[in-house]
């Protein structure tokens, strides 16, 4: 899976399980005021990471993450270590 098809993949969850509105998914856009989850979206969040690229994403991963491309590189770098 290449990274255009890991972001298409993650916006597609993101738009159809959470709601978002897809024109604020953008590169750039801060990722938490974007999505407004709360605690129990984010476990969400990632059983479905976890269901559709068999990955695991702790608090640590999300920690760091400001922006989609900060999301997207998070999850594209644990694929690429599995």
């Amino acid at each position: 899976m290449n990274n255009t098809e890991i972001k298409q993949k993650l916006n597609d969850i993101l738009v159809e399980e959470f709601e978002v509105d897809a024109a604020v998914i953008q590169p750039e856009a801060p990722l938490k005021e974007s999505l407004d989850l709360d605690s129990l979206d984010y476990v969400d969040l990632v059983v479905l990471i976890e269901s559709n690229f068999g990955v695991k994403l702790g608090e640590a991963d999300f920690s760091g993450m400001l922006t989609f491309a900060d999301f997207y590189n998070v999850v594209a770098h644990k694929i690429a270590l599995k």
